[in-house]
């Protein structure tokens, strides 16, 4: 008998976890059909394997869902093992031995990134990037790289309104400024942030996504941004690249 490919319904069965994963609470079956641009009745059919696996909790009096142990049991998994970590450490140390500048990893949890790995250039100045800080997520390279990947509904929900946009003492920032942002991001290959975080030093990022898509970390260069001209930012932003596919080679095969 022949069977019809699975890949599609585990790709969706995913993005709905992964949706689920950046919200601040439960959510309603209708929000993610029209967030992720899935037919309602496979939503639903969806969720129900979810909830028969664990990976979902129904809240029948909010008529909505949530992550259940099963997910969190995966993310437990996950943290034990550091693959990214793990994979990435020796891909970021001979970014930086070839650069001669400062790099690191991070990871996209809700509207903020966490890094994992920072690998600090010889002679270079200390960064706010050290292992475990959280910044805003739309404030810095690592985090844009890694928004331009996502779903423009994504997007939108993890940025409502504007008490979503945290800032650091600088201008606040609107939705519509964080879509050009993206846009741009997109259309070069790579992200930018210069002075939104830390004045006077620059960063380049490139987002690592699966085999779907989905971003799972990026990888990021920052640098003193008076010392830097155009040209250079770009020959780092193709380092940067190169190292991220390199990445993505060894988290996911060819």
């Amino acid at each position: 008998m022949v069977t019809s490919n699975p890949a599609p319904t585990v790709s969706a069965a995913l993005r709905i976890l992964s949706f689920m994963a950046a919200q601040q609470g439960p959510v309603a079956a209708v929000t993610l059909a029209r967030s992720l641009g899935l037919p309602r009745s496979s939503v639903y059919r969806l969720l129900a394997e979810l909830t028969e696996q664990g990976f979902v909790l129904h809240f029948p009096e909010l008529r909505r869902y949530g992550l259940g142990i099963a997910a969190f049991e995966l993310s437990s998994g996950y943290v034990r093992q550091e693959p990214v970590t793990r994979l990435g450490r020796p891909v970021l140390a001979t970014l930086v031995d070839r650069i001669g500048e400062s790099a690191h990893l991070a990871v996209l949890v809700g509207r903020e990134v966490v890094y994992l790995v920072e690998e600090r250039a010889p002679r270079r100045p200390a960064l706010v990037t050290d292992v475990g800080v959280r910044l805003p997520s739309h404030l810095t390279a690592s985090g844009r790289a890694m928004l331009a990947a996502l779903p423009r509904e994504q997007v939108r929900a993890l940025f409502p309104d504007a008490s979503a946009f945290a800032h650091r003492g600088g201008p606040t920032h609107t939705y519509a400024q964080l879509r050009s942002e993206l846009v741009a991001t997109r259309a070069r290959g790579y992200a930018t942030e210069d002075g939104d975080i830390t004045p006077g030093f620059a960063s380049v990022a490139v987002a690592v996504t699966d085999r779907s898509g989905w971003p799972v970390t990026s990888l990021a260069v920052t640098f003193e941004a008076v010392v830097v001209d155009e040209a250079r930012r770009a020959e780092l932003a193709e380092a940067v690249r190169r190292h991220a596919e390199e990445l993505r080679r060894r988290l996911f095969g060819a």
